[in-house]
């Protein structure tokens, strides 16, 4: 058995070295499906060799929107698990993208399970002498009896351990990433790219590739690489005119503003950024003034004991959002409260109270939306 876990060090660790020839099939699995299918690629690259007849390799979709697919998905299977090589050798069977062990509406239902349990049967009697048998399947849930099954009776693999700290797991991939690429990210850079790429694992190995090609090999990724090179994918509040506006800058802000609408830009995203970091800084402001936080040079000090003490209030808000400080990582809050002086509460609602009125003013003067924006900047920040 092997199994792979979410560290601060590196994505992958593991644990137990080695494939047990001993196991009927092999399972890799876990919440990420673009981890588990490159894991899957990986083994089954390593699997066909073994198999000298390259019509004796078969790749099987297991993804299933609904039960009548999963009855179809491993009917498939069975049907391939039984066929016998055309020249008596061994076979090798990659059932991929299986997604109907996860806990959805498909999974949950009883016909499904108990196609599972045929699953089950199929496995149990598999001869991996004749036929090697590699599944990938994401997510899984690990509550249920046929998972618990696999660990026991496969090669098991976990990608991404049972940490349910999903920005940990996102950070050991990026670090992970880097480490075999042989890069290493310097303050902050890593922070930066989690805040620009959000939970999208596929763009962080990606970027993570573009970083390290440009810091050079064996060189560090700097922040400033990240700010330069990493598109704004996970938020809205990346914006020029939103960080000019907050950094107080009247002229840089109405020349962000003009650069904008140049390039035919609307009004409503703007102001949609300014709203979203406005709102987080409204919640800072108000924790800073009690004393419960401070801004510190590598985010918001204090977050994790603020956050065990208000996060209760919140109720149904656990997506990451501006209206929940606490859904933020607290690296990217801080940036964000720290890269100009914090302005006042009172100045922060006034804020809010002039980007309503800029969604009125679009409204009613839909032809001059860059004049009623440059109006609030002014409003705003010429006091």
């Amino acid at each position: 058995m092997r199994f792979f876990s979410c560290s601060r060090h590196g994505f992958v660790t593991n644990v137990s070295l080695g494939m047990n020839l001993a196991k009927n099939f092999t399972l890799i699995c876990g919440a990420d499906d673009f981890l588990v299918g490159r894991a899957g690629r990986a083994r089954f690259a390593s699997m066909a060799p073994e198999v000298a007849d390259e019509f004796s390799r078969e790749t099987l979709n297991g993804f299933a929107a609904n039960v009548s697919e999963v009855e179809a998905a491993i009917n498939q299977f069975r049907d391939s698990v039984q066929t016998v090589s055309m020249f008596g050798g061994k076979r090798v069977i990659w059932f991929k993208d299986v997604n109907f062990l996860a806990d959805t509406v498909t999974g949950r239902a009883e016909s499904t399970l108990k196609l599972i349990e045929d699953l089950q049967q199929i496995l149990a009697s598999a001869d991996p002498a004749n036929t090697a048998i590699l599944i990938t399947a994401a997510p899984v849930d690990r509550r249920r009896s046929f998972p618990k099954w696999c660990e026991k009776n496969a090669d098991f693999t976990l990608i991404g351990g049972d940490s349910e700290n999903a920005s940990e797991a996102l950070l050991g991939v990026a670090l992970a990433e880097a480490k075999v690429l042989g890069a290493t990210f310097g303050p902050g850079a890593v922070e930066m790219l989690l805040a620009k790429i959000g939970a999208n694992t596929r763009l962080i190995v990606e970027e993570t590739h573009k970083l390290s090609a440009y810091a050079g090999e064996g060189a560090l990724i700097e922040e400033t690489h990240v700010a330069e090179l990493t598109p704004n994918v996970a938020e809205g509040d990346f914006f020029e005119a939103a960080e000019a506006f907050f950094s107080g800058d009247l002229p840089w802000t109405l020349t962000a503003l003009q650069r904008h609408f140049f390039s035919g830009g609307d009004a409503r995203p703007v102001i949609s950024a300014l709203q979203n970091r406005n709102r987080i800084l409204l919640q800072v402001r108000a924790l800073v003034d009690a004393g419960e936080v401070r801004i510190g040079q590598r985010g918001l000090d204090g977050m994790p004991k603020a956050s065990a003490r208000h996060a209760a209030r919140f109720i149904g808000a656990t997506e990451k959002s501006s209206f929940n400080l606490f859904s933020q990582n607290a690296w990217y809050v801080g940036k964000l409260a720290g890269s100009a002086k914090l302005p006042s509460l009172r100045r922060l609602i006034d804020n809010q109270q002039e980007f309503i009125k800029a969604f009125e003013g679009i409204i009613r003067r839909p032809d001059e939306q860059e004049d009623v924006l440059r109006e609030v900047a002014v409003r705003c920040l010429a006091v």
